[in-house]
């Protein structure tokens, strides 16, 4: 059997048929599933509906993916050691890069990151339960999506799934504040099991996969954020002592932060250097374009994706006995471009995420999401108002999940704009036909 094609629930594949690959069907059920859809009304910085240019979590993935793709292909001609098979964690196929990074993000519910922090505080604090956009992921690919033939999700190949898993442990572990929900996590060891995957370690597919969002989100929301004029072209904005200051302590207080990547370094110095390199280059590719903005932002945008992909390599991790894909420079780690791909995510972040009318935002969303969840979360009352079809799978499966958990799976499942159209029915004076069709 190629344990890379495996299916963890249809392991015969008794209902695929022959005339495509694996791997094409796997694409097929990621882009047609409902799930992939939902994309469209999701933020990823600003809301969803907030405009016609900005980004939302669907054309924040197909960015992903494309990067993902081309830096796959480039590394399978670049790296003699993928094409000898080792060990199937350190395959890198394309098309499997590009379903990861098309699927990464399905788990994440509505109003971004906000939506996550919220309902992960309600479930802790009244169940001991977690919830994140990673884990979640999971349920919905092995779960809660369903495709002709399968009870069991999107029964995706194992490679796919495991180049979805960037944190491979499970979440439920004392600490863990990443990961797979244990129900998910017993699907996903068992294929690690199967594929002798060691410790920890993420397959180079998903490693790869993890370090392209990394690098769409330092490059594709800057240029939202430029368009929006909450980052404001001009030296008054970039030379700030204070803006400087933000980066610095969003750096460090991230939990992923590694004090080793900034060794030596002195942080003011390299964040005020990489905020003013920025700008000349933008003055630059300004002057370039005509002085035109809209293809100031692209080509900018254009040059660093380049800049950060064309340095994506593969290395050896003797601490893991494993590899690693980041960002090489004569067969070396890139620390230096590492942390300028940081501060230009932290510049993003400190400028559009914490600004006070995004911040008016995220305190909407999150009253709209405790009230959605003291609406759904006893079974009681939440069985009358849920569509029947979801309670017909809780039905079916309460012997394996709890109530809670789909209800939260529910109100994760919803768009921005649903969310708000149910909050609406429930606590807004509004007319209406009961015969609109969720």
């Amino acid at each position: 059997m190629n344990v890379r094609k495996m299916r963890l629930y249809d392991t015969e594949n008794i209902h695929s048929g022959e005339d495509r690959d694996e791997y094409e069907k796997d694409y097929a059920r990621l882009i047609q599933s409902p799930a992939f859809r939902r994309l469209q009304g999701k933020s990823q910085v600003f809301g969803a509906g907030s405009g016609d240019y900005y980004r939302t979590r669907l054309t924040h993935s197909l960015e992903v993916s494309q990067i993902a793709r081309e830096v796959a292909r480039r590394l399978v001609k670049q790296y003699e050691s993928l094409s000898r098979k080792e060990h199937p964690g350190l395959m890198i196929d394309p098309e499997v890069v590009e379903c990861a990074s098309l699927a990464h993000d399905l788990g994440h519910p509505p109003f971004g990151h906000k939506g996550e922090e919220v309902l992960n505080r309600l479930l802790l604090e009244e169940h001991g339960l977690k919830y994140e956009g990673n884990a979640q992921n999971f349920r919905i690919l092995m779960f809660l999506e369903k495709r002709a033939g399968s009870g069991s999700g999107l029964d995706l190949t194992a490679s796919v799934l495991l180049a979805i898993n960037k944190y491979p442990f499970c979440i439920d572990e004392p600490g863990r504040l990443k990961g797979v929900y244990s129900k998910e996590w017993e699907g996903i060891d068992f294929l690690r099991k199967a594929w002798g995957m060691p410790g920890h370690s993420a397959t180079l597919e998903a490693q790869l996969m993890d370090l392209c969002d990394d690098i769409a989100y330092s490059t594709h929301d800057l240029e939202d954020g430029i368009r929006a004029g909450k980052i404001q072209m001009d030296r008054g904005f970039f030379e700030d002592d204070r803006l400087v200051a933000h980066v610095i302590h969003e750096i460090t207080e991230d939990p992923s932060y590694s004090e080793e990547n900034w060794v030596n370094v002195d942080q003011a110095a390299m964040v005020k250097h990489v905020l003013i390199h920025y700008l000349q280059q933008w003055e630059e590719i300004y002057a370039e374009c005509d002085r035109e903005p809209s293809r100031t932002r692209r080509e900018m945008k254009a040059r660093w994706v380049r800049k950060f992909a064309n340095e994506v390599g593969i290395i050896d991790d003797s601490d893991a006995g494993w590899k690693k894909v980041t960002l090489v420079r004569e067969g070396k780690q890139n620390l230096e471009l590492l942390r300028t791909m940081e501060i230009l995510k932290k510049l993003a972040w400190v400028t559009l995420i914490k600004d006070f009318r995004v911040q008016r935002l995220h305190k909407r969303s999150e009253v709209m999401i405790e009230r959605l969840w003291g609406s759904f979360k006893n079974y009681e009352n939440g069985r009358l108002i849920i569509p029947p079809d979801w309670l017909e799978s809780y039905e079916a499966q309460k012997e394996k999940w709890t109530w809670e958990r789909l209800a939260a799976d529910y109100i994760s499942g919803m768009t921005d704009a649903y969310a708000e159209k149910v909050y609406a029915e429930f606590f807004a004076s509004r007319s209406g036909s009961i015969y609109e069709r969720d």
